[in-house]
């Protein structure tokens, strides 16, 4: 049921907030998914941190101010972005809905605001790219120890156009999801993880979320036997060997800022930048400047890898400090409305990037779903700014904020 408001939007009427989204999503998944879908490290306790944080701060609306006109729009990789939100790359899309990534990607569109892609997609990155058309793509990126996989990769979206590469450097070791491991998720033996066709697919998820409809779920496989991980024995290295899964490839404890990131620049620049996603403190900050990264992504893996990490809108204004402005730096992690885009904003995040609420808009109704998931969060912001007296992203700061601490004293920023 759809309603059009007096502005001329257009309301569904069953789904007003993304809490009410995951709840629509939760009744559209198995259990098995709902669960991985959900989970965070361990006991959840960073997973819940990543929404708490938003909670312990407040706006200060200034009045008076004429908002007639409001500019939500950002540029971001030569392209200006309907509002300062990006759909951050989750793996596996079609186990939400069977649009799957190409869904995602019509609604991104649609709606305006750039793309990220997973590695382990359900959906190639050439198609994703034609999709997309002229909204920016960026491809996330587990760099693997052998890493003639991830050059072939990473010719691959300079070709399709893509703008960036996000190395994701916060899984030096998987995190431990109790649920996963008890439930033993597996990727159905009907979807391929299309990046790496030519492998066998992966037997559990994606390195943050993770989705899938009722009636998606009845197969169930294994990696294609020979596929191990990588260890350390007798002081020497044995890289993973057989056709890449997740749990075997994308955990790399080599990973290191010396030999990787300059080798990582040479070989996607000019054509696509090299960001590090999973900075969440401010000597890594500093580290990335050194090294002339092109910008940061403040998370912590959707509270999918340390348990008692920080939170990420906890982590960013340390960040931010450390890198005075030198290069951008954006935000991932429990936004869920749009005035918590407005709080991280006003931390200093340039831009933020939302993950499990595209998910809940795939399972919800597919590529509308996503459309709808950026609309709420787009008018709540317009409407956000608007009551905070500011017209332009840019006028977005600290001032417009206050915290609290816990007996409940309020602290100018």
């Amino acid at each position: 049921m759809t309603s059009k408001a007096p502005d001329g939007s257009v309301h569904d009427l069953n789904c007003l907030t993304i809490a009410e989204l995951q709840q629509h999503a939760y009744t559209r998944m198995d259990k098995q998914t709902r669960d991985y879908y959900n989970e965070g490290a361990d006991s959840g306790s960073t997973l819940q941190e990543n929404l708490d944080a938003y909670k312990k701060y407040r706006i200060r609306p200034r009045v008076l101010r004429d908002v007639s006109k409001i500019d939500t729009t950002r540029d971001i990789f030569g392209f200006k972005s309907s509002v300062p939100i990006g759909v951050a790359p989750t793996a596996m899309q079609c186990l939400a809905h069977s649009d799957g990534e190409l869904g995602t990607a019509r609604a991104s569109r649609k709606m305006a605001v750039p793309m990220g892609l997973s590695s382990f997609a359900t959906t190639t990155l050439e198609d994703v790219a034609e999709a997309s058309a002229e909204i920016p793509n960026v491809l996330q990126l587990y760099l693997f120890e052998e890493r003639v996989h991830s050059l072939k990769l990473i010719a691959r979206a300079k070709k399709a156009g893509y703008k960036a590469v996000f190395l994701t450097v916060d899984t030096p070791i998987l995190g431990r999801r109790n649920l996963e491991i008890r439930n033993q998720f597996k990727l159905p033996p009907h979807f391929k993880i299309a990046n790496f066709a030519e492998e066998e697919e992966p037997a559990l998820g994606d390195e943050e979320t993770g989705g899938n409809s009722a009636n998606q779920a009845k197969g169930r496989s294994k990696p294609k036997a020979g596929s191990t991980a990588g260890y350390t024995e007798g002081g020497k290295r044995v890289t993973p060997t057989g056709p890449i899964t997740f749990h075997t490839h994308a955990a790399n404890p080599t990973l290191c800022w010396e030999n990787d990131i300059e080798w990582l620049k040479e070989v996607c620049c000019p054509e696509m930048e090299v960001w590090v996603k999973g900075i969440a403190t401010a000597e890594d900050a500093i580290l990335a400047v050194h090294h002339q990264v092109r910008g940061i992504v403040v998370s912590n893996h959707g509270g999918r890898q340390l348990n008692g990490a920080l939170a990420t809108l906890d982590a960013l204004p340390e960040v931010v400090e450390a890198v005075r402005g030198q290069i951008p730096v954006h935000v991932d992690g429990g936004i869920r409305h749009g005035t918590d885009v407005f709080k991280a904003l006003a931390l200093g995040a340039d831009f933020v990037w939302v993950g499990r609420p595209a998910l809940w808009g795939l399972a919800y109704k597919g590529q509308e779903g996503v459309e709808l998931m950026l609309r709420l969060l787009s008018d709540e912001f317009r409407l956000c700014m608007g009551l905070a007296g500011v017209t332009k992203v840019k006028d977005i700061s600290k001032e417009y904020l206050v915290k609290m601490d816990r007996s409940g004293f309020v602290a100018r920023l």
